[in-house]
C-alpha cells in the first residue's frame, strides 16, 4: 500500500503561513540544504494532491519556470518533475482542469485517497496544501508527516495542525538539522 506524505515546511511556534495569509512564507530558511532536502523527500512520490487554491497557484508559477532562464537549475528540474508527475486535485468548485496529468476530483475525498493508496507506484505527497493536509488529517489518512522547521517564530498565521480530536502516535524515522539552524524531520503514524 502506497503511503501518504504531508510535505510542508513551518516556523518553530508551528505554523506554516504568517498572518498576511497564503504565500506569507518568507520567513522559511530556504536554502540548497532545504532543496537537497526537498529533493530527497520527493524522490519517493509519483503522485501529488492538492486543494483547489494550491492547485490554482502552483499551476500559475512551475508551467513557465522549466523555461525561465532566471530560474535556477533546482527550480527548472523540480518544475520538470511536477510537469510529469501524477497531480490530483480536490475541489467541489472548480468543473476541470487543464495541467499535463492533472485529473479532477469533486467530492470523496476520503474514497479516493483510499483507492490512490491502493494503486501500485511511489508515496502520494501533499506539497503546499496546508488546509487540504489539515482536512485529510481530520480523516486519519495521512501515514507520514514530513515537515521542516525553520528557526524563526512568527507569532500568528495558520497553524501547521488544526482541529486535531484524536491522539496520533508519532515515531521519528529521520532528522536532520541544517548549517542555517533548521531541521528537516520526519515521522511515521504508528498503527
Amino acid at each position: 500500500m502506497r503511503n501518504l506524505v504531508v510535505f510542508l515546511h513551518a516556523s518553530l511556534d508551528g505554523f506554516v503561513e504568517g498572518p498576511n495569509g497564503d504565500m506569507d512564507i518568507g520567513w522559511i530558511t530556504y536554502n540548497e540544504e532545504l532543496e537537497q532536502f526537498a529533493d530527497k523527500v520527493l524522490s519517493s512520490a509519483d503522485t501529488v494532491v492538492w486543494g483547489r487554491k494550491t492547485y490554482e497557484m502552483m499551476h500559475d508559477y512551475w508551467p513557465s519556470v522549466k523555461t525561465e532562464t532566471t530560474a535556477s537549475e533546482h527550480e527548472r528540474n523540480h518544475a520538470q518533475w511536477i510537469e510529469q508527475v501524477e497531480k490530483v486535485v480536490f475541489s467541489t468548485t472548480l468543473e476541470s482542469v487543464d495541467w499535463n496529468n492533472t485529473r479532477l476530483v469533486n467530492n470523496g475525498v476520503e474514497a479516493a485517497i483510499a483507492d490512490l493508496k491502493q494503486q501500485p507506484g511511489g508515496d502520494i505527497v501533499v506539497i503546499g496544501s496546508p488546509r487540504f493536509a489539515h482536512h485529510l488529517m481530520q480523516l486519519n489518512v495521512v501515514d507520514t508527516f514530513k515537515i521542516t522547521v525553520s528557526p524563526v517564530l512568527v507569532g500568528q498565521g495558520l497553524r501547521l495542525f488544526e482541529h486535531i480530536v484524536d491522539q496520533t502516535n508519532l515515531t521519528l524515522s529521520h532528522s536532520q538539522t541544517f548549517e542555517s539552524g533548521a531541521l528537516g524531520l520526519w515521522y511515521q503514524k504508528l498503527t
